[in-house]
């Protein structure tokens, strides 16, 4: 199998651990382990508890509570709907494994992450891409989606809310997609690992899982919940596809780490807390990058509606790459080019970080355009 090089990934492996302000980062900014202990009102029992944990590879699917946790998250979910993985990367690789044949018809948005239509490209499938573009606010155009399916459509892939850009599908607009979908008889596979840090508080979108019978939700603890370093993830899904990627997992996962488990059990128990800490740190900090991007003249953009990243189109004749790494080796400010999501003249920005890095990142990188103008 050939894949193209994941454009976004290698970038951040080329120079995020260098970055003096990491402005590229895509999850709200991280807690720490006694962060997220002492949400707890016994923190020395969850670590004596923790202590006494005999390290067998635990429950091959996700433990009971995990998944009664995470169906919890949805209408329609019950525990058995629910498949635990390494992160939302190992829940999407192996949906698309589970699914996608040979000779298959695939319909991806995009610009999304690259994943979700280069691997079903390697599996031999036919993918056809629904472009989104910011005249549209990054919101799919429905006419030509329906342009695109077919009677031979196997599977529809979104990401709700998107990433790069943060645009958000509403309900009505989700509902319109679940039945171009149901029309070609196509499973819709949602990534919606950014699910839940919308702008608005007053607005509410379902999971696609919800809405379809032949709905996938992936997601993970990652974004939303701030523990990227648990690496753990799940896949929400009728119990025909739930069947079908447990066969498949056998080859790929035995199971994922117990004290991760353990430790998503418990920021699920405490998700309150987190998303009050959480929606307090992507509304905040949305507001600092939505006026700075006011006040620079090169700056522009379309402003995201949910979720913790943004494209700024900057109004300079470089290349997006070579943009960033000026950037990068004038000012230790870290950005991600827009050639990542095939977005020449436009960077990616992650906001969602400590808000303190945000206001000193945005700060160099005004510095650089004073320079370059």
């Amino acid at each position: 199998m050939r894949i193209a090089p994941f454009k976004v990934e290698e970038w951040m492996n080329a120079y995020e651990l260098e970055a003096v302000y990491n402005i590229a980062e895509t999850c709200v900014d991280s807690l720490t382990v006694e962060e997220l202990i002492r949400l707890s009102a016994e923190p020395e029992d969850f670590f004596r508890e923790m202590a006494q944990k005999k390290l067998t590879y635990g429950h091959i699917e996700g433990s009971p509570e995990f998944r009664s946790l995470v169906a919890g998250m949805y209408e329609t979910m019950k525990p058995e709907n629910i498949l635990a993985m390494n992160g939302a990367i190992g829940a999407n690789f192996l949906t698309l494994f589970s699914l996608v044949n040979p000779g298959d018809e695939v319909v991806a948005v995009h610009p999304t992450y690259q994943q979700i239509y280069e691997v079903p490209a390697a599996f031999g499938a036919e993918v056809k891409h629904l472009r989104l573009v910011p005249e549209k606010q990054f919101l799919p155009d429905l006419g030509e989606l329906r342009a695109l399916v077919t009677d031979k459509t196997k599977l529809i892939c979104i990401n709700n809310p998107n990433n790069p850009s943060g645009a958000l599908m509403d309900e009505a607009l989700l509902r319109e997609i679940v039945e171009i979908a149901r029309s070609v008889d196509a499973y819709l596979l949602c990534d919606e690992v950014y699910r839940h840090l919308h702008q608005d508080p007053e607005i509410v979108v379902p999971s696609i899982v919800d809405l379809y019978e032949k709905g996938i939700a992936t997601s993970s603890m990652s974004k939303v919940f701030s523990l990227a370093g648990l690496r753990l993830g799940w896949i929400a899904a009728p119990l025909d596809v739930i069947k079908n990627c447990i066969s498949h997992r056998d080859y790929t996962t035995i199971s994922c780490g117990m004290l991760d488990d353990m430790l998503a059990v418990h920021a699920l128990k405490n998700r309150d807390k987190i998303m009050e800490r959480n929606l307090k740190i992507v509304r905040d900090n949305l507001q600092i990058l939505d006026d700075w991007v006011a006040s620079e003249p090169l700056i522009s953009y379309v402003k995201p509606q949910a979720g913790t990243t943004a494209m700024l189109k900057y109004e300079l004749d470089m290349p997006s790459e070579t943009f960033c790494i000026d950037l990068f080796k004038a000012t230790g400010a870290f950005l991600t080019p827009g050639s990542c999501f095939d977005m020449e003249g436009w960077v990616r920005i992650g906001y969602a970080c400590d808000t303190e890095v945000l206001k000193a990142g945005l700060a160099q990188v005004s510095k650089f355009l004073q320079v370059q103008k």
